[in-house]
């Protein structure tokens, strides 16, 4: 019984230290995402992580239409499973790029760190994939700004009609 609790017990702290899976959603459409700052699959330059200035990539998407946008922005390669670095939701439909600055009415959630708005790629070792998917939303979802991310991630996969993916690498020079 002692152990059967003991391993009740290691189970529940694994499950609440794994990170939340990326939201889903169907591959129908052809919706695109670069950017003017790196290319998929290339570098991101220095001045979008910690070592330079920290900002965020310019992010365009286009192939589909839809009342509502979101951005997640994760790093699958982080030692404790995926490090969210940006979740925004309800960008406006009209919105087909943003930058270092999200249109009126968009959400800026929670990130991994506990912050809100944009994290700078920092990998502690190695080289690292930053993938930075945009969802296609059949309207707004309402999100509040104290979401989290499991909640977040729920509205945005519910509320998904399709996605793209821009992927950077960052590598560790320390």
């Amino acid at each position: 019984m002692r152990r059967l609790a003991l391993f009740s017990c290691v189970l529940l702290l694994a499950g609440c230290s794994k990170s939340p899976a990326p939201p889903s959603a169907p591959s129908g459409g052809n919706l695109t995402v670069t950017s003017s700052d790196f290319t998929d699959g290339s570098a991101i330059p220095s001045a979008f992580t910690c070592t330079g200035g920290g900002h965020r990539p310019t992010l365009a998407w286009s192939g589909v239409s839809a009342p509502a946008w979101a951005i997640v922005v994760d790093d699958p390669d982080a030692p404790g499973g995926d490090f969210y670095h940006w979740v925004v939701a309800d960008l406006p439909g009209s919105a087909a790029t943003v930058g270092d600055s999200v249109p009126a009415g968009a959400h800026e959630l929670r990130n991994s760190g506990g912050s809100t708005g944009w994290t700078p790629p920092c990998p502690p070792s190695g080289t690292h994939h930053y993938r930075f998917t945009v969802y296609a939303l059949k309207g707004r979802t309402g999100i509040p700004a104290d979401s989290s991310i499991d909640d977040a991630f729920a509205k945005i996969s519910s509320s998904a009609s399709a996605q793209g993916r821009l992927t950077g690498l960052v590598t560790h020079t320390g």
